[in-house]
């Protein structure tokens, strides 16, 4: 297995145990401050007072954990008032530890959390409001693409300041493309160009498109054509699950089909998708945007990477993103909060280094430099940012994704039909939500 889509997955993958771990209610965070008077910041622009230990955790078990560290060191030397601690640990560990940590005083100071966990630890009150460093830092929706900066918002109060957005990309092996007779340089864009493409593959004894029936990737693909389709996962309330619409199962039997007309073989294996693209077994591939600097390590495979074709009605890909938090104590120190303040602002002005590691920035002034986009790859996935899928602010909502994506594994594996599967999951899956209503008090 790769080391790097490994630490990916567990990133990414959190589903199941994590809505249990964080509806544990923190009745001791929130306390009065340990510190007297006004404390000595304001709001993330500057910290003043005296010197303050912070602890932060985050799930960068991989390389990107190198360069987080890093620019945790960077921060450190120009900060002598204040120092960043870092631990690290597999993301499903770390959110299931987080809640009992924060109610017994040991959790951390600043918390890296993905995107679709805001919510969960928001209403189990593990983390604290932002809006105050929004304001001062005077950061609006203008100054990041509007889905990143609308997810770190729940009932209408900030959690999170975004960091980065990791979604995925269409790679294309140009050495696989060529033996069919294709242009290497023109990846298709479009469902004919596509459809066409695999013809002319699978005359020339290739599975240009094998598709995975596992969340990753196939269930992530299937995420991104259900969007591109027009179709939704939830309603707009996420009271009730849509994602066995009329356009989501025809976006689930064009996936499924591509194992019956011959395009991909039948029941791949977790990563045999990625793992023959690399060894030039098949031609496209839909990965994530970590998968760039691994690629990279292999200079025998002639690859591109461009944004998802558009299959459907709509551009549409699946993606995620990291968002820094505040966790919330027994006995809050206020010097402590405005330190952590500073450094979350400081970390997101410096995101470029950070992008390297494979991750598009969430700051529009950093995206938009000639910095970023002289890393060819990783700014060729930015337009993606403006039609990105991201997961809804609902909370609890691990456990039911993984219902959707259970749903289309029995579709990509044959069990049932795309109707029956993505009808057996909606079911699920409204119990499901109405549990969370009860348990989250929404």
């Amino acid at each position: 297995m790769i080391q790097n889509d490994m630490s990916r997955r567990r990133l990414l993958g959190l589903g199941l145990g994590i809505g249990a771990a964080a509806s544990l209610t923190l009745a001791g965070c929130g306390g009065g401050d340990s510190t007297s008077g006004p404390a000595a910041g304001n709001g993330g622009k500057e910290y003043t007072g005296p010197k303050v230990d912070l602890k932060l955790w985050n799930g960068f078990t991989g390389g990107d954990g190198d360069i987080f560290k890093a620019l945790v060191n960077q921060f450190n030397t120009e900060h002598k008032n204040i120092a960043v601690s870092v631990a690290t640990y597999q993301w499903e560990d770390y959110y299931n530890k987080l809640p009992g940590a924060a109610s017994s005083g040991n959790g951390p100071d600043i918390a890296v959390m993905h995107m679709d966990q805001l919510a969960t630890f928001a209403a189990r009150g593990v983390i604290t409001e932002l809006d105050d460093v929004a304001k001062n830092l005077e950061l609006s929706e203008g100054d990041f693409a509007p889905t990143v900066w609308k997810g770190g918002i729940y009932n209408n109060k900030r959690y999170g300041i975004p960091l980065d957005m990791h979604p995925l990309g269409f790679y294309y092996n140009k050495a696989v493309m060529q033996k069919a007779g294709l242009d290497p340089n023109k990846p298709p864009t479009t469902k004919d160009e596509y459809t066409s493409a695999l013809v002319e593959l699978k005359k020339a004894g290739v599975q240009g498109f094998w598709v995975s029936p596992f969340q990753f990737t196939g269930g992530m693909t299937f995420y991104s054509l259900l969007n591109q389709w027009g179709a939704t996962l939830f309603d707009a309330e996420v009271a009730k699950a849509t994602f066995n619409s009329d356009p989501a199962i025809e976006a689930c039997t064009w996936l499924v089909d591509m194992i019956k007309q011959g395009y991909s073989p039948a029941n791949v294996g977790q990563d045999a998708d990625y793992l023959s693209f690399k060894s030039g077994k098949n031609a496209f591939t839909w990965n994530g945007i970590w998968q760039i600097n691994d690629l990279k390590k292999s200079p025998e495979v002639q690859w591109g990477v461009a944004p998802l074709p558009q299959i459907g009605s709509k551009p549409a890909a699946w993606a995620n993103s990291h968002n820094f938090t505040i966790v919330k104590q027994r006995a809050n120190d206020a010097n402590k909060v405005s330190g952590a303040k500073v450094f979350i602002n400081w970390l997101s002005q410096h995101s470029l280094d950070w992008a390297k590691g494979g991750q598009i920035p969430a700051r529009k002034e950093v995206r938009e430099g000639a910095e970023f986009k002289a890393l060819p790859e990783i700014s060729s996935l930015a337009p993606e940012l403006e039609y990105a899928a991201f997961p809804p602010a609902a909370p609890g909502l691990g456990e039911v994704m993984t219902t959707f994506y259970n749903s289309f594994n029995e579709a990509a594996l044959g069990k049932k039909t795309p109707k029956q599967a993505l009808d057996d999951g909606v079911s699920k899956a409204n119990r499901q939500l109405e549990d969370n209503r009860k348990k989250y008090g929404s």
